[in-house]
């Protein structure tokens, strides 16, 4: 079958939904599709929280230094800026969505620290906050009138002309291939850290929408950028929250020794997590990987 639609986003994580929240609100006809209920997206496992410069002694310059200073400067500048001067209303935004963020005593908005930052700017809602963030996010797409395809796996771009148009989906309860036509597509199909053993993401994070792309003739970047945790439960690979460090847990070697007192001696656990598996030169953010 032939579904059209202005815009179909792939991928209901948080970037996916968020997306076609924005689209929706500017008049699109937008579908969301997703292999799995977009509650179960691998967003739903991020525990710690959500960073953004809204304390009175904090500002978005700070938070982005931070952010491209823990990526050895690496990080498309460009971009960092933009989040981080973004972020801050998007805080506020999510808790008029309905995001219970956490709060002090005296009803201010609550922040905990870590890896990375220079003071603590870390926004939270227990130790559920992508779960929270997603099942809002859901709520405001259903609201805006989003279809949601759900249970559909993306097999080919619909490529016209050199221009993406749309989507080949296979609809898993059936087996049936249908295209969704669009004006635009948004790949927001999440990471493939699965491709490596052991890992803290979910059995679903395999790289299918950069798959989709490459096979469509899209150039990639940054393709040696993977993300991973590195406090893990041995042999597991469950994820062990960064908050943790943040409220006072530290990291013992093999020999019961406090490593990085020797590699991070300024902000030790706190170090951006980039650097917890590297030698580090303290504070001006060298490294080089641990062999």
């Amino acid at each position: 079958m032939i579904f059209d639609h202005d815009v179909v986003v792939v991928g209901a994580g948080l970037a996916g939904m968020r997306a076609a929240l924005e689209a929706a609100r500017n008049g699109a006809d937008v579908a969301i599709v997703s292999k799995v209920h977009p509650v179960r997206s691998h967003s739903n496992a991020a525990q710690g929280g959500i960073n953004a410069a809204l304390g009175k002694d904090d500002s978005w310059e700070s938070h982005a230094y931070d952010t491209i200073k823990g990526s050895d400067f690496l990080a498309d500048q460009d971009a960092v800026e933009v989040m981080c001067e973004e972020a801050p209303n998007d805080i506020i935004e999510f808790e008029h969505m309905g995001v219970i963020f956490y709060r002090n005593a005296d009803g201010t908005l609550g922040t905990r620290a870590f890896g990375g930052a220079s003071q603590a700017r870390t926004y939270f809602v227990g130790d559920i906050t992508g779960q929270a963030l997603l099942i809002t996010l859901y709520d405001q797409i259903l609201k805006a009138g989003v279809k949601v395809y759900e249970e559909w796996f993306g097999t080919t771009l619909f490529v016209e002309n050199g221009v993406c148009r749309g989507l080949v989906a296979l609809e898993l309860l059936t087996g049936e291939l249908h295209l969704l036509r669009a004006k635009a597509g948004v790949d927001a199909a999440g990471g493939g850290g699965r491709l490596y053993e052991p890992s803290t993401n979910a059995l679903i994070c395999t790289g299918d929408g950069y798959a989709l792309a490459y096979r469509a003739g899209a150039p990639l970047m940054d393709m040696e950028m993977v993300q991973y945790h590195p406090t893990t439960l041995a042999g597991s690979g469950f994820l062990m929250t960064e908050a943790a460090r943040g409220e006072g847990a530290y990291l013992l070697d093999a020999n019961g020794e406090r490593f990085l007192k020797k590699y991070a001696p300024a902000k030790m656990e706190r170090r951006a997590r980039r650097h917890l598996a590297c030698r580090d030169d303290g504070d001006r953010g060298g490294s080089r990987p641990q062999r």
